[in-house]
């Protein structure tokens, strides 16, 4: 018998072109290779790379477009930041023409539709960029949205901190009209939600407003971590009830109060507390359908602030054993690594 195939491996949120835009960081380099020539630095020791992420066998990440707005009290300072739609329209155009140049080698594909989808979890290794955005401002207006579609873009957060959109993280608020004739146009486009980050008031607001698909890739339970950053067992159970999924962060400020308590030691935050999240999840939804991966690993952290156990993104599998180890099935942790996301996108992605 040949060895058995590896686990396919979906990430739903990396700010790729971010790091290489901004902070000179390329997402083709290796991890370790960028920790060799990086200065010491607010967003920590390089996590992710290429190779680490082939090593992983990760197939499919959701590549966000990240504009860092001056007003966002959790932008750390980021400069160059925008202060006007232009200048953020602008930011995102250069993280959008990053993409399109990684997407110019045929391994690296961005995904637009089903076909592209498939085409990168065969036999061949293959890695898909699926463009997202988070927090919505460099969308001019609501009508400039179907620019941003015909490049690609198909997952939407309409925040962060707050935009002119809707009210986000540690900035709370409502939708805007704006943030509802963006809606409408993301509905009639077939975009996705992605609700991280929105303020809960934004997040219920969009939930009885927007009919289209919604999910969430980089949030965690605020039943265990208690602020306005992660989601309520209500908004768990309404990203559910519209057959959303989820995806659990590996950042150990969103995993275990102790890791701040104890002077944030790596050491004082494992995998199984990442686990948790993810049982959390599956309580409240009634099943692992549900949950999957948003790692966010190169997003204002970095190796310093993940589990113990994990150095690079090349460690995700271990989430896998540790899922098994806690008494998920074979078929669940196929659907948490990667398979949840995939069927979601199977039925959300145009023909």
């Amino acid at each position: 018998m040949g060895e058995a195939r590896p686990r396919v491996i979906v990430d739903a949120h990396e700010d790729i072109a971010f790091n290489a835009v901004v902070l000179g960081q390329d997402f083709l380099v290796s991890a370790l290779a960028k920790r060799l020539h990086a200065s010491p630095s607010v967003w920590g020791v390089p996590t992710v790379g290429l190779p680490e992420l082939k090593a992983a066998n990760v197939r499919v990440v959701f590549a966000s477009i990240w504009a860092a707005a001056c007003h966002n009290p959790t932008n750390l300072s980021v400069k160059p930041c925008y202060e006007t739609p232009e200048e953020a329209y602008e930011q995102g155009h250069r993280q959008l023409s990053y993409y399109k140049k990684v997407a110019s080698n045929p391994e690296l594909p961005l995904l637009k539709s089903k076909p592209d989808l498939n085409s990168v979890v065969g036999d061949d290794y293959h890695l898909g960029l699926l463009l997202s955005m988070e927090g919505a401002d460099p969308i001019l207006t609501p009508e400039n949205l179907h620019e941003w579609v015909g490049e690609g873009l198909r997952v939407i957060g309409l925040a962060h901190g707050r935009t002119r959109y809707a009210g986000g993280t540690g900035q709370p608020g409502p939708l805007t009209e704006l943030g509802r004739r963006l809606l409408s146009e993301m509905e009639r486009e077939h975009v996705i939600l992605d609700t991280s980050h929105l303020a809960e008031e934004s997040f219920f607001d969009a939930i009885h407003t927007f009919h289209g698909a919604i999910i969430a890739t980089h949030s965690n339970c605020r039943a265990l971590i208690p602020t306005d950053r992660h989601l309520s067992d209500d908004m768990i159970r309404a990203i559910v009830e519209r057959d959303g999924i989820i995806g659990g962060v590996l950042f150990n400020k969103f995993l275990s109060p102790v890791w701040e308590k104890n002077g944030r030691v790596k050491e004082s935050v494992t995998i199984l507390d990442f686990v948790k999240q993810l049982k959390h999840i599956c309580e409240v939804a009634g099943d692992s359908e549900h949950v999957g991966i948003g790692s966010d690993f190169d997003g204002g952290f970095g190796s310093e602030s993940i589990p113990a156990e994990m150095d690079t993104i090349a460690d995700l599998p271990k989430v896998a054993s540790a899922l098994s180890e806690e008494g998920f099935s074979d078929a669940e942790v196929d659907g948490i690594m990667g398979e949840n996301w995939l069927h979601f996108l199977e039925r959300t992605l145009p023909e």
